[in-house]
């Protein structure tokens, strides 16, 4: 076989991978909550997608909520909630291989965030990336948490 038959191959093959992936339809979680997926579907967008064994999580806010001590009750329930959304897409916080943080005040939320964040994320870690910014689409929110995952082999099935 030839350099050039070999490599033809295997570009045939890729491009045949390629091919059935693009045609596999993505499937995507809505809120369970009434009020949440009309809000959601009047904005236009979807709790997560799924594609293939990737799933890709839209941004969740952390809320201050009245009688709340702190920013860490916010935390905890955005890492709840992302926590049900991974469930109900077939995977866990063992699956998460991305985190970005979307911080009003980095430098006032980053350390009490990472403790709430490492009660659920654990070794292996997966990459993170904390950015500062001026404002959120929920003007009273502190955080906002999107998370990319991998479907546990034979999940996305």
């Amino acid at each position: 076989m030839t350099r050039t038959t070999a490599f033809a191959g295997a570009f045939a093959a890729l491009v045949m991978a390629t091919s059935a992936q693009a045609q596999e339809a993505k499937r995507t979680l809505m809120p369970e909550n009434d009020e949440a997926r009309a809000f959601q579907e009047a904005v236009g967008y979807s709790d997560a997608v799924i594609h293939g064994d990737t799933v890709i999580l839209s941004g969740v806010v952390a809320v201050p909520m009245e009688g709340d001590d702190g920013m860490e009750p916010s935390f905890v329930r955005v890492f709840n909630s992302i926590g049900r959304t991974l469930e109900r897409a077939g995977a866990s916080w063992d699956d998460v291989i991305e985190i970005e943080t979307f911080h009003t005040d980095l430098a006032g939320q980053i350390n009490a965030f990472a403790e709430v964040k490492n009660r659920f994320i654990k070794v292996p870690f997966p990459a993170w990336t904390a950015i500062g910014i001026s404002a959120l689409y929920e003007p009273t929110a502190l955080v906002e948490v999107k998370v990319t995952a991998r479907l546990p082999q034979g999940a996305e099935d």
